[in-house]
Formats: C-alpha cells, sequence, structure tokens
C-alpha cells in the first residue's frame, strides 16, 4: 500500500477486519464440539472465562504495539526480547507449525462437509479425502506462488460469505426456540462431572475460535484516526463473541443435546438441516466451503510470513528469507505446506481428525501466547516504557497479569495429552534453532534456562512417543 494510501480506513472498515481475521471454520463445529461436553450453563461460563481472558490478551498486544513499536516482526518478537533468543525461537516455531496444523482443520472440515452429500469423503479423513485435500494444498500453493494480488478480492468476498449464513442460522434458530427444551440441557441432561470438568472440556475450542484477536494492532498504520484501532478491537471482539456465543447456545433450544453432540461436523449445518430441511445444511455448506477456503488462503500466507519473516530476524535459517521474483517467500511457502501435507496424510489414522487438529492448533499457540502475555507482565512490574503515560501502569499490570494467568489456565484446561503432544512437535523442531546458529557461528542455547526449557521438551516428547506407541494415549 502506498503512503498516501495508508491514513483511509475508517472505524467500520478497521471493524470489518477485525471481525473478518476472526470468524473462521471453528464457528462452524461449535454446536457438537459444546455439546459433547457440557450445557448451556457450563457453555456460557466457559464463553465468559474465554471472553475475559482473550480481551486480556488482546489488550497486551495493543499495550506493547504502542509501548515497543519497534518490535514489529511478529508475535514472537516478544518472546525473545523479553526472554532471550531460544524461547523467541520456540514462540516462532509454535506458532508457524501451530498455523500449519489449523491449515489442515480446513481441509479436514472441507472434506467433512462434502462428506455430507458425498459419502466417500466420510468425516474427512478418508483415502479420497486426504488426495483431494493434498490437490487442494499444491493448487493453493502455485497460485500463490504466482502473487498475492488477488488475496485482498477474495477476502472481501469471503467476510460477506462466512457472516451471511450465520446470520441466517441464528435467526431461523430464534424464531425455532423451545424454552423447555432448553431448560431440560441447561446443565448437561445426562453428562456426568462438574460443571468446572465440563468447562475445561470446551477451553481449547475456544482458543481456535478466537485465533486472529492478536491482528487488530497490526491495521494500526491504516486507520484515519489512531483511536479507532482500540474502538474497532473492541468492537470487532463484542460481534465475533455474540456470533459464538449464540451460536453455541441457539442449538440447545431446538434439539437435546446427546443429539446435537452425535452430529457431523461442520454440525451448524447439521443443526440447522433438522430445524428447517435439507436447504439449511447446503445452505451453511455453501458458505463454510467459500470462508474456509478464503481463509486457508490467508492463513497459507500468514504460515509463509512467520517463517519468512523469522529468517529475516535470524530466527530461522536464512533459506526461509528467500522471495521469488512475485515477492513471495518461496522457501517458506513450500515448507509450510509439505509441513501441512505431512500432518494432512497422518489425519487417515485418527478418530476425530477436525477436533484433534482444533485442539493441537489451540495447543501450539498456547506457548507464544504465553511469552507475549509475560512479556507484558515483565514490562509493567519493571515500569519499563511508562516514564510515557505513568498512570497506565496499574491498569496495564492487571490486564497483563490476567492475561498471563488465563494462558497458564489454558495449558492446564488442555491437559497433559497436547502438552506432550505440543513437546514431541517442539523438541525436534529444534533442529531448526542448532542450524540458524550455527549460520551464525553462534551458540544455541547462552543460558540454564535454555538448556532448562530444552530438556523438558525432550523428556515431553520422549514420553509423548511411547504413549501414543503403546496406546495411552491416542489421537
Amino acid at each position: 500500500m502506498a503512503p498516501e494510501q495508508t491514513q483511509k480506513l475508517s472505524l467500520f472498515a478497521l471493524t470489518t477486519m477485525v471481525v473478518g481475521g476472526m470468524v473462521g471454520a471453528g464457528i462452524f463445529s461449535l454446536p457438537r464440539t459444546f455439546a459433547s461436553a457440557t450445557g448451556p450453563m457450563g457453555a456460557v461460563i466457559a464463553w465468559l472465562i474465554a471472553g475475559t481472558g482473550m480481551y486480556m490478551l488482546a489488550r497486551v498486544f495493543q499495550s506493547l504495539a504502542e509501548r515497543k513499536p519497534d518490535l514489529d516482526a511478529g508475535v514472537f518478537a516478544y518472546a525473545k526480547a523479553g526472554f532471550g533468543d531460544y524461547p523467541g525461537f520456540l514462540s516462532a516455531f509454535g506458532y508457524w507449525i501451530g498455523s500449519c496444523i489449523g491449515n489442515v482443520s480446513y481441509w479436514v472440515l472441507i472434506k467433512s462437509t462434502l462428506g455430507a452429500f458425498f459419502p466417500v469423503f466420510g468425516d474427512g479423513n478418508t483415502a479420497v479425502a486426504i488426495l483431494v485435500a493434498s490437490a487442494g494444498i499444491w493448487l493453493f500453493h502455485f497460485m500463490i506462488l504466482r502473487g498475492t494480488q488477488q488475496a485482498a478480492v477474495i477476502n472481501s468476498i469471503v467476510t460477506v460469505a462466512k457472516v451471511v449464513p450465520i446470520l441466517v442460522f441464528i435467526v431461523l434458530l430464534i424464531f425455532a426456540f423451545k424454552l423447555d427444551l432448553f431448560s431440560a440441557n441447561l446443565y448437561g441432561g445426562d453428562l456426568t462431572g462438574s460443571v468446572f470438568e465440563q468447562v475445561r472440556a470446551t477451553m481449547f475450542v475456544t482458543v481456535f475460535v478466537f485465533l486472529g484477536i492478536e491482528g487488530a494492532s497490526v491495521y494500526s498504520r491504516f486507520a484515519k484516526e489512531r483511536s479507532d484501532v482500540g474502538s474497532a478491537t473492541i468492537l470487532g471482539f463484542i460481534i465475533v463473541t455474540s456470533l459464538m456465543v449464540l451460536v453455541t447456545l441457539l442449538p440447545y433450544a431446538v434439539m437435546q443435546r446427546a443429539d446435537i453432540a452425535g452430529m457431523r461436523q461442520p454440525s451448524m449445518a447439521t443443526v440447522l438441516e433438522a430445524v428447517v430441511g435439507h436447504w439449511g445444511a447446503v445452505f451453511v455448506s455453501i458458505g463454510l466451503l467459500v470462508s474456509v477456503l478464503g481463509a486457508y488462503l490467508a492463513w497459507s500466507l500468514i504460515c509463509a510470513e512467520v517463517l519468512f519473516t523469522a529468517a529475516k530476524t535470524r530466527d530461522m535459517p536464512a533459506l526461509f528469507a528467500r522471495e521469488n521474483k512475485n515477492k513471495v517467500p518461496v522457501a517458506a511457502l513450500w515448507a509450510t505446506n509439505i509441513v501441512v501435507q505431512l500432518i494432512v496424510i497422518t489425519t487417515y489414522w485418527s478418530r476425530d481428525a477436525f477436533a484433534l487438529m482444533l485442539n493441537l492448533t489451540s495447543a501450539m499457540s498456547l506457548i507464544p501466547f504465553l511469552f507475549v502475555a509475560a512479556y507484558g507482565l515483565k514490562l509493567t512490574r519493571r515500569g519499563e516504557t511508562y516514564d510515557v503515560r505513568p498512570q497506565e501502569r496499574n491498569r496495564d499490570l492487571i490486564i497483563a497479569g490476567i492475561a498471563t494467568v488465563y494462558t497458564i489456565f489454558l495449558l492446564y484446561a488442555g491437559g497433559l495429552k497436547f502438552i506432550l503432544l505440543s513437546a514431541v512437535l517442539y523438541a525436534p523442531g529444534t533442529a531448526l534453532s542448532f542450524w540458524a546458529r550455527r549460520e551464525q557461528g553462534k551458540p544455541v542455547f547462552t543460558n540454564v534456562w535454555d538448556w532448562v526449557i530444552f530438556i523438558l521438551a525432550v523428556i515431553g516428547a520422549v514420553v509423548g512417543i511411547w504413549w501414543l506407541a503403546t496406546g495411552y494415549i491416542t489421537i
């Protein structure tokens, strides 16, 4: 974008960008995902916790963007500045791999959606589904290599395509609302376990559906008014959270919880079909396919950009900083899509591939988010940068503290299984750090804490692989 065009976005346009960035594949899967774990009461508590925590995290991102404008290399820049090169590398690697896994979830959901009409696709992880997804991966790959000028046009179409079916779904379910059914489902009906355990089981999905909120502050340089950025973040957050809460809660008023829990994904299409007939499933499915394909394009670019930027800051091997004549980070894009392809193949052996990809994406994203929240807390405790607007320090300290506690709680809520599966990816990923540091003639680990983190990751990976091999944990 040319300099004279950078101050052109209105509050409405900025808010649309925030909403478009946050609404992705996850919202279409919410009815079944929540119904499998809890009833309306647990869902409301889960959204209150998730909404508060993610809002605080978004405010930390905003504050850091204002107070540390020189740290513009992405999410991992804060981990590197606050805790050193190796944590910075792990943050970059985790965010990249998490984004790659998120892209796999898109393909699984696309094929599962088609599976409702063409049984050969099953739940998105049959051999035919994997072959078609593989063709799609490389089709997008070579399209992106030719340049990304068409991305903005596609994104505007996608934003409409994803929001309209969601709004229609909400309106139709409001008209079909049955209070007695909602009351019967209130505490989960026949579910065992406390409300706390039910809420804990839903926490990872809330991370997945909020991914993208960290990008809101990126639009600040395009704003007509700097203050519009904060307003757009809050408005976008309220709009998206309201949509997600309604999509989660309204199905409990038209169907039994157990019936929703047994539905195929995308469950939003299946719920609407049960209420209005087959056209409802077709309508939501078309909107979902357009939405998810557009989101896949956007996140393919983000994946490559994370790896490219990390290579430019010398946190990844220099190879990934290469661009082609169309200014596309070619090596980073190849690495990204090779990883996506390999993970797509592994979904063949998964019992519930979409849920696995969703939870694993969330788990991998939590480490970078924890570093960001902890860095925000570190700055406020030290008072660094607070010679400007010192009156904000106590407020920012509380916000960063809540964001840190929230991300730690999410790691606990996810359980040991996903911590170990994350370690299985993080530990071997350190080979890229060895490669990058060898290029610069520097040691990989510069202090005792780097060694502690690495050893814990290796132990976690060994235990994770052993438990997978013995069937103690399953995917």
